[in-house]
């Protein structure tokens, strides 16, 4: 079995920062990317800001130059700073891991359960 575990969400001021931490647990052999997806009501998920184990990233265009992702590999964990917030970023944030589980040779997608983000004054 395998968890994502999300933490960080909040309300937030437009302009403000907040930093979504999810970290990676459980019976895992190889971790291939890590990222974030949002979903806000009645709109399709979308992919925010994805980090594969060559560190080559991807944001989605709407969050360059705000959105920061990194991760720290030995603790298996992905962080989204997110600056400069703008109520069009209230979300669902979910974490998200394409992964290989101990004892299986295809690897497999991985959610989290998703932490709000709401940015409103």
């Amino acid at each position: 079995q395998v968890q994502l575990v999300e933490s960080g969400g909040g309300l937030v001021q437009p302009g403000g920062s907040l930093r979504l931490s999810c970290a990676a647990s459980g019976s895992i052999s190889s971790i291939y990317t890590m990222g974030w997806y949002r979903q806000a009501p009645g709109k399709q998920r979308e992919l925010v800001a994805v980090i594969n184990s060559g560190a080559i990233i991807h944001y989605v265009d709407g969050v360059k130059g705000r959105f920061t992702i990194s991760a720290d590999n030995a603790k298996n964990t992905v962080y989204l700073q997110m600056n400069s917030l703008k109520p069009e970023d209230t979300a669902v944030y979910l974490c998200y891991a394409n992964l290989r589980v101990t004892g299986t040779r295809i690897p497999a997608d991985a959610w989290g359960q998703g932490t709000q983000v709401t940015v409103s004054s």
